[in-house]
C-alpha cells in the first residue's frame, strides 16, 4: 500500500461544542483534509508546539519525552498512520538508536504532538486517506481561506454532534481588542491553561 504524506494544518474546535477538538491534517500533494478527533490535552500539546510564541514554564509531557529521548540519542524518524476502525486512528513511531529500528504503537495524538517536536514526517496509507479524507476547498477563489475555515467548522461539529455540551466561563473573544486578548494570553500561560492560551491564540491568528 502506497504512503501518502500529510502536513499539519491546525487544530479547529467546535463552535457549539465546548472543549471538543479536532486535529486537521492536509495531503501535501493534494486538496483533502484528514479530520481527527483529539482530546483538549493533546490539542493544548500540538498547539504550543505549533505557536512556538507560547512558551510553557515546565515541560509538558511530550516535551518531557522528547528531552528523554534526546539524552539517551533516541529519534523519531517518522509517524505512520496505519489503520482506521470505527472511527479510531491507529498510529506508529518509527524510532530509531544506534542504527537500529523500532516501530512502537501510539495514539495518533501523541504521535503527532511528538512528531512536531521531532520535526518528523507524517503519513497515513492512501487506502485511508480514500476512506477518510474530505475535500474542504470551494469551487470559487473568492475569500477560500475563509470559506474553508467555515467549512472546518462544520465538520469539527458534525463530528461532535452526538456529544453533551460543557458549559464555558470564557468570555466572548471576538468582542475583545488585540490588546486584551494577548493580556488575558499572557495568563493563560502563566496559569498553564494551555486549553484557553490555544483558544485566545487561535482567535488572534484569525485577525492577522
Amino acid at each position: 500500500m502506497s504512503l501518502v504524506r500529510l502536513n499539519i494544518k491546525g487544530i479547529s474546535y467546535s463552535q457549539t461544542q465546548n472543549g471538543a477538538y479536532a486535529l486537521i491534517l492536509s495531503e501535501v500533494e493534494g486538496e483533502r483534509k484528514l479530520p481527527i478527533v483529539i482530546g483538549a490535552f493533546e490539542a493544548q500539546s500540538i498547539a504550543i508546539a505549533l505557536e512556538k510564541e507560547i512558551k510553557p514554564p515546565r515541560p509538558l509531557t511530550h516535551d518531557l519525552f522528547k528531552n528523554f529521548a534526546d539524552r539517551f540519542e533516541i529519534v523519531v524518524k517518522q509517524v505512520i498512520i496505519h489503520k482506521l476502525v470505527d472511527g479510531v486512528f491507529y498510529s506508529s513511531l518509527i524510532c530509531e538508536r544506534d542504527k537500529i529500528e523500532e516501530i512502537i504503537d501510539a495514539r495518533t495524538s501523541d504521535a503527532i504532538a511528538l512528531a512536531l517536536r521531532f520535526q518528523a514526517p507524517i503519513f497515513t496509507y492512501k487506502n485511508i486517506l480514500d476512506k477518510a479524507g474530505i475535500y474542504l476547498k470551494g469551487d470559487s477563489q473568492k475569500a477560500e481561506e475563509e470559506e474553508e475555515r467555515e467549512k472546518e467548522d462544520i465538520i469539527v461539529d458534525e463530528l461532535f454532534s452526538n456529544e453533551v455540551e460543557i458549559k464555558s466561563n470564557d468570555p466572548d473573544y471576538k468582542k475583545l481588542s488585540l490588546n486584551e486578548l494577548n493580556n488575558l494570553l499572557d495568563q493563560a500561560v502563566k496559569n498553564e491553561d494551555y486549553e484557553k492560551a490555544a483558544r485566545i491564540r487561535d482567535e488572534i491568528s484569525k485577525r492577522k
